[in-house]
């Protein structure tokens, strides 16, 4: 019996294959789409879930706490004698480790005799660590052991790392490297590859406590946090987080300045792929929302594709209603019709499933490309897609099927066999119009929702920051004290290239969400440090000229060396309830309980010091030499091209140990917003794939719909209709359909973009514009499909029309 159903139901796709095929394709790409969001949540959700002890695993926050600001606001960065003083002061805390991340590192490969043969930069992966780390994460080792961590000048590679610098790993151990032309390390150990389902991207590891670490060890600074200087810890089983939280905050009271409001708190490893705000090792992260709004838009578009087909499928009944009479009079009763036409929709959902397959299988690195994944076909659970698989299929066929089928069944012999099924698919026709509106509701939300997003990235992209970003290239310092000596000449020699108009050295740009440094002071004489925290900039004195800030007050830094004196912006002195910038000159500044003094000698307009997600936030600009880790280079936009690679001779002349490499800052600005990119992108992407199967199931409802009215057609041509009329008397009902989804989809789109919209500091008002544009676009795409279809039948000749009847 079953057998025959599915034979029954081959040939009825083989008799229909423009309708079968429209089915099939447009099932397919809802599901590949479900099928793609699937393997892309099942990625996001299986980070650093292969821990064992993945459970017990906690990072260490810092909750800032400002007077100013309702809510704490939350850092990954923790004061640098916090890990060590947890193993006395929380004894029931297992493990502790520091991971402290650096970025721009300059690698030597050093034979026997100690000479330079490669020199690699790593702009990320590096970081200084304890052998725990090794002890609280499930990282496998293909050399050596963690306790080698223990030693000084000791570095452990990735097995690719390795590869890289020396050829094999096999040849990498006991060899020696050079850091930032400073220290020595000798190979210890060398990981396996770094599964890509980790925040922990790492290539190269360092002992902990090594050069410039050491400085960490010996600090007593409780009031200041770095982002780069993160704190992990193991719970026994028995040890609740509440627990430790209680004890934590303690701590916090028990060391920092009496003004200071922070405290620390822990986060479970789970969570931190998924704060947005705090950030991570790999500094990719997504939010549980985005997470959320991918399973939406996988569930609407799966849902377009089954309204295309119970709308085609209840429109074919017209043609089928001599099978089911001649069925029925044959004994067959509704059980079995409803059996019969749900076997056809399982057919054509497996073969959508394989069709969909081939599409994910194919483009599955390029999605995982475009939304800066690490995404292959080899890395897919098969056990867990097939089982996904699984449900879709019978979801779809339940869903898709069961009410065409009860149409099909629910006619009578006599009826179907007289042809007097109109009537009795009355309400059929009134579901498919509700499923026309449903599918143009969805399609044309998504439509507005991108405009909407396009609009707020254009927004971050081109709203002044304050500063100049264009043409402005950002070249890292060496950071050995060889490099300080030719820093006056390095600056001159570069100035003396034609096309370079500016240079200047600082610790970072305006605008940096990497090394930045955060800390309180005392302002005028003060007892107590303020109660907020500002943004700390090491800068020279030129910084201002080359990226065009704005001095509202006072002067610039002089370029005297062994000076210490201060530039702030508007926000720092809004904080401390001063509104005439004039009255915070010569006004004394003290960082670090005296360790650095001076008077505020100039006050620049604020700007943006991070991005336009985030307020603008108070910030301190001195002069400190050593700390200069970049120079920034104004360039004539004209001659880019012929001026870096003369740069690059005078760096290679100067610093020929060190990699020539350089970034832009717009685009560096840009690569802030990669959240934002990767939504905008996801809407597009889902509101084009949304139009396109609307449009497909509108092509084949409306082909059945006006072939059935051909006739009348005819008639209309013989009592003199032009072309025009039958286009608008057989597109005019779709119009209108269109139209009632317009107004249903506006206000849902409004609501909830504007919901998103609220999680920005700086946003764009919401214009009639983008719901014209979208609602238009809609429209007029909608309107070309449907008169394509019309305009066939309106050309045809009236006495071949009416003889075919």
């Amino acid at each position: 019996m079953i057998k025959n159903y599915f034979k029954i139901a081959w040939r009825n796709l083989n008799r229909r294959k423009g309708h079968a095929l429209i089915n099939i394709g447009g099932l397919a790409v809802g599901i590949a789409v479900c099928l793609l969001i699937f393997i892309m949540v099942q990625f996001e959700l299986s980070f650093d879930n292969y821990h064992e002890k993945k459970d017990r695993i906690y990072r260490i926050l810092t909750e800032m706490h400002h007077a100013t600001v309702p809510e704490p606001i939350t850092h990954s960065g923790v004061p640098y004698p916090l890990p060590s003083t947890l193993k006395t002061a929380i004894p029931q805390i297992e493990q502790s480790t520091v991971v402290f991340s650096v970025n721009g590192s300059q690698f030597q490969i050093l034979d026997a005799g100690g000479k330079t043969v490669k020199k690699f930069k790593e702009e990320n992966g590096v970081l200084f660590t304890e052998p725990s780390l090794f002890d609280i994460f499930d990282f496998k080792w293909l050399a050596g052991n963690p306790n080698s961590l223990k030693d000084p000048y000791s570095v452990v590679l990735t097995k690719e790392t390795a590869d890289r610098y020396f050829g094999s790993w096999k040849k990498a151990m006991g060899k020696r490297l050079m850091a930032n032309n400073s220290e020595t390390f000798t190979v210890t150990g060398i990981l396996d590859s770094i599964p890509k389902n980790t925040d922990f991207q790492f290539k190269v590891v360092l002992s902990y406590g090594t050069g410039f670490t050491a400085e960490f060890l010996a600090s007593e600074d409780w009031d200041s946090i770095n982002g780069n200087y993160n704190c992990y810890v193991l719970l026994p089983p028995n040890v609740s987080e509440q627990e430790v939280n209680a004890q934590l905050d303690f701590l916090s009271k028990e060391k920092r300045d009496s003004g200071n409001a922070d405290t620390q708190i822990l986060q479970p490893l789970q969570a931190v792929h998924f704060d947005t705000e705090s950030g991570n090792f790999s500094r990719k992260s997504i939010s549980h929302g985005l997470i959320n709004v991918l399973w939406i838009v996988a569930g609407f578009i799966l849902l377009i594709a089954c309204v295309n087909f119970i709308n085609l499928s209840t429109a074919q009944t017209v043609n089928r209603s001599k099978e089911i009479g001649v069925r029925k009079v044959l004994g067959s009763n509704k059980t079995h019709l409803k059996t019969q036409f749900l076997i056809e929709t399982f057919l054509i959902v497996l073969l959508s499933i394989a069709l969909a397959m081939a599409i994910v299988l194919s483009s599955l690195t390029y999605v995982g490309d475009m939304f800066g994944l690490l995404l292959s076909p080899d890395m897919v659970n098969m056990t867990q897609m097939f089982l996904f698989l699984t449900i879709v299929a019978i979801l779809v066929t339940l869903l898709a099927g069961f009410y065409p089928s009860m149409v099909l069944a629910r006619y009578s012999a006599v009826d179907a066999l007289k042809g007097k099924v109109a009537k009795i698919g009355s309400g059929s026709i009134s579901l498919r119009r509700s499923l026309v509106v449903f599918q143009f509701v969805v399609a044309q939300a998504l439509i507005i929702g991108t405009l909407i997003l396009v609009n707020q990235m254009d927004y971050f992209m081109n709203q002044p920051l304050g500063f100049e970003k264009e043409s402005i290239v950002n070249i890292a310092l060496p950071s050995d004290s060889t490099a300080l000596t030719k820093m006056d000449y390095l600056r001159n020699e570069i100035l003396s290239i034609n096309g370079v108009l500016n240079a200047s050295y600082s610790s970072n740009t305006p605008l940096d969400h990497n090394r930045t440094h955060w800390s309180n002071f005392t302002f005028d004489q003060s007892t107590e440090d303020t109660e907020f925290y500002s943004v700390i900039k090491r800068t020279d004195y030129n910084f201002i000229d080359t990226y065009k800030l704005t001095l509202v007050a006072g002067r610039g830094l002089k370029p005297v060396e062994n000076t210490t004196e201060f530039l702030v912006n508007e926000t720092l002195l809004k904080k401390l309830g001063i509104m005439n910038s004039e009255e915070a000159l010569n006004k004394e500044i003290d960082l670090w309980e005296g360790a650095i003094t001076g008077p505020i000698v100039g006050v620049v307009k604020d700007f943006q010091s991070h991005s336009f997600k985030d307020e603008i936030a108070p910030v301190l600009m001195m002069p400190t030499e050593d700390t200069y880790s970049q120079i920034g280079l104004k360039l004539t936009s004209t001659e880019t091209s012929t001026t870096l690679p003369r740069i690059e001779k005078v760096w290679n002349r100067l610093f020929p140990d060190y990699v020539f490499e350089y970034s832009f800052l717009d685009a560096k600005i840009a690569g802030y917003y990669e959240q934002e990119k990767r939504l905008s992108q996801l809407y597009t992407l889902a509101a084009g794939i949304a139009i396109f199967l609307s449009c497909l199931g509108l092509l084949g409802l409306a082909s059945f719909m006006i072939m059935q009215r051909v006739k009348e057609a005819g008639i209309r041509k013989v009592l003199g209709a032009t072309k025009s009329n039958i286009i608008y008397v057989f597109s005019i009902e779709f119009i209108l359909l269109i139209g009632i989804a317009f107004c249903i989809a506006a206000p849902l789109a409004w609501y909830f973009m504007n919901l998103w919209l609220e999680a920005y500091t700086y946003r764009i008002d919401i214009t009639w514009a983008v719901f014209v544009i979208g609602g238009l676009g809609t429209m007029c795409i909608a309107l070309c499909t449907v008169g394509y279809q019309a305009l066939k039948v309106a050309r045809q000749n009236p006495v071949k029309s009416l003889r075919t009847e």
